[in-house]
């Protein structure tokens, strides 16, 4: 199953590998004449055998022991490790990710799943003392969570193979059945992790990795035998699934504008530092990529200085040199958009410090500043490896500009004033708030989503697992 230069990768369908009449070619984004490899698209036929199976086999994935979930999850996590460079490589052709990012996302999904293995073991319920009234004297309740159901996952080109994990793995381990769509873009890593799945011997129909059509995936979206809906994607696809997806619960991780604020307190290199890993790794193509930066005017012009200098040292190039910073977007459709958005910046009278220019796929890291809040590469989700400078005087005035957003998934705040660290904390409209890094830290562990725009619930094993779950109570009473 295995991808070679003449052979399309064959998808995973409970349990089978199997082809269909629909070629899926997968796009080299660094080189648009030495394709990735190819697949296969799913037809109606096969979405339905798998929404069928996946129906058939939670009946037995919702009673396999803990012990049982866990050795699987474990034994995926270690497949993956063991075959780190292969999926690497994989990656970096078909998302054009630089090959040491692509490194650390297959690291990520080996945490994944291993974590995913030990938020199983402990699915703990609780005693609810229940005689707080003369009433209900002599009983107490017990709580215990139970599998929601069968999950449709639908995970993004950003972050093909971890962000498909935090879909996969959690549901394994709540004991539900899962039918995945990657997307068509970048499908071959979490393909080639099917494999691993496969070998860890889980129930047939239980895990379905399937790339499909937009159409099968609007289908996939309203299909009521899916419990839940687990989405990563852009915020206007997000909402309308959310419209179509009927009574499925839906967890939608969706984008943002994300900020990150220069307090007059902060540490400015070891600020710069960070946002040059924040707002540039893997071409800013993330939700949580940093975009608005908002300096305070005692620094600004020290940051603004080190900044420019640090992105003239970034090097754009070939995803697979170890020594790359940048690769390309994931297409030249997106570069051109990129490009549009910033000569419009610019006509609104907007500076370009640095960089500002698309060739093919690729775009220059590039610094704006003086740009009107109302422009695009404000307002809305660049994800491309673009940075816009505002100042400000009084922290007040910096909480306020970065809530003035319809997004909020995090935000960043370099700050050595406790006061000013509580503040953010307290008043910043966002889902998670970190303090002293940037707004693109993410640990796979935390809970993780936003508000606004942004989405609905919290990915995070422990957190997913919940999700994926159903609380029940028993109450027991003593009989008087």
């Amino acid at each position: 199953m295995t991808l070679t230069a003449t052979k399309p990768h064959l998808i995973y369908l409970a349990g089978k590998w199997v082809d269909s009449p629909d070629l899926l070619e997968v796009d080299n984004p660094a080189d648009p004449n030495a394709p990735a490899g190819a697949t296969y698209a799913a037809t109606e036929a096969q979405y339905e055998e798998a929404v069928t199976a996946a129906v058939a086999a939670f009946r037995e994935t919702r009673a396999l022991p803990v012990y049982e979930r866990s050795r699987a999850l474990r034994e995926i996590s270690a497949g993956i490790k063991d075959r780190r460079e292969e999926l690497g490589r994989i990656l970096s052709l078909e998302a054009g990710k630089p090959i040491r990012d692509a490194l650390t996302e297959v690291d990520r999904s080996v945490f994944t799943f291993r974590l995913a293995a030990e938020e199983a073991e402990r699915m703990v319920g609780e005693v609810i003392p229940l005689d707080l009234v003369a009433a209900s004297r002599g009983r107490f309740g017990v709580t215990r969570r139970f599998p929601i159901g069968p999950v449709a996952g639908i995970s993004p080109f950003n972050f093909p193979l971890n962000l498909a994990a935090h879909k996969i793995a959690p549901a394994i381990a709540a004991g539900c059945s899962i039918v995945l769509k990657p997307a068509t873009k970048d499908p071959l890593t979490i393909l080639t992790v099917a494999e691993i799945i496969d070998a860890a011997g889980l129930p047939a129909g239980s895990v379905s990795v399937l790339p499909m059509t937009r159409e099968l995936g609007d289908r996939m979206v309203s299909d009521p035998r899916f419990k839940l809906l687990t989405f990563t994607g852009s915020p206007a696809v997000g909402w309308r699934m959310k419209e179509r997806a009927g009574k499925k619960k839906v967890v939608l991780e969706l984008g943002g504008n994300a900020a990150v604020i220069i307090d007059k307190t902060a540490d400015v290199a070891w600020a710069v530092k960070r946002i040059l890993v924040g707002g540039f790794s893997y071409a800013g193509q993330s939700c949580i990529s940093v975009q608005r930066i908002f300096v305070h005017e005692a620094v600004a012009d020290a940051f603004r200085e080190q900044l420019v200098a640090g992105v003239a040292r970034l090097k754009v190039g070939d995803p697979l040199d170890p020594t790359t910073d940048l690769g390309p977007l994931v297409d030249q459709a997106n570069a051109v958009r990129t490009q549009r958005w910033v000569d419009e910046a610019v006509a609104a009278g907007g500076e370009v410090l640095a960089g500002g220019k698309a060739s093919g796929a690729f775009f220059e890291p590039t610094v704006l500043a003086n740009v009107p809040a109302s422009a695009q590469v404000c307002s809305n989700e660049a994800f491309a490896p673009l940075v816009v400078l505002f100042t400000f005087s009084d922290f007040d005035e910096a909480i306020a500009e970065v809530n003035d957003s319809d997004f909020g998934l995090q935000t960043g705040v370099f700050t050595n004033d406790l006061a000013h660290a509580w503040q953010a904390f307290n008043e910043l409209e966002v889902g998670g708030v970190v303090m002293n890094d940037i707004s693109s830290y993410r640990v796979d562990h935390m809970p993780y989503g936003g508000v606004k725009d942004s989405g609905l619930g919290r990915e995070g094993l422990r957190w997913s697992i919940e999700d994926m779950t159903e609380l029940k109570l028993m109450v027991v009473a003593q009989p008087q």
